[in-house]
């Protein structure tokens, strides 16, 4: 799977890339032919402390799945992402596809 990570106006530490790439292989398990993923990190400007948000595009045959978080942190924005994701992969599944 093609794995590409964008920080928009932030520079990501390479921790934060692995870790990222680390997840995404995961869902690998999940289902067998993703194409690519696409993940786009950015700080929100609010004053709140949950201001970490992770998108992440996720390209299989016939489909694209999308999840978007804000969390504390990347890393917890990423996790509860790749959930959201691994459920629409399990939905998409069930439907025979």
């Amino acid at each position: 799977m093609q794995v590409q990570v964008q920080s928009i106006h932030f520079d990501a530490d390479i921790k934060l890339i692995k870790f990222i790439e680390e997840k995404l292989q995961k869902l690998g398990t999940f289902h067998d032919r993703i194409i690519k993923s696409e993940v786009f990190l950015r700080l929100d400007k609010s004053d709140v402390n949950e201001n970490k948000i992770a998108e992440v595009k996720l390209s299989i045959p016939g489909k694209e799945l999308f999840a978007k978080k804000q969390c504390k942190t990347f890393e917890e924005a990423t996790d509860v992402a790749l959930d959201a994701l691994r459920r629409q992969i399990d939905k998409h599944r069930s439907k025979g596809n």
